[in-house]
């Protein structure tokens, strides 16, 4: 075998290797990577942006916590609410005398 025939031999192999290199997903995230020059001021407002979300969605958690005890305190607990008190028999029902 000559050189010549060698090279040739290597080059029909290693061409499709490599375009199944290029077109896998690692070589589609590193040209991505490379591509993607942000400045450091959009990656900072980006991350302004994710704090002002996380703060958003704590408060949104707290909420709801509170919310949650508070239903379970209706739920589980009668005698921690007081009654109502009862109604007087001789008005109607609806007729609070306050017009």
């Amino acid at each position: 075998m000559t050189f010549a025939f060698m090279v040739v031999l290597g080059l029909i192999v290693l061409i499709p290797v490599l375009a199944i290199v290029i077109d896998s997903p690692l070589s589609e995230a590193l040209a991505r990577r490379i591509g993607n020059t942000d400045s450091g001021t959009n990656q900072s407002a980006r991350i302004d942006a994710l704090e002002q979300e996380i703060q958003y969605l704590t408060q949104a958690v707290e909420g709801i916590r509170e919310e949650t005890a508070f239903v379970r305190a209706l739920v589980e607990g009668d005698e921690a609410f007081p009654a109502l008190p009862a109604r007087d028999a001789g008005r109607p029902a609806g007729d609070d005398g306050e017009r």
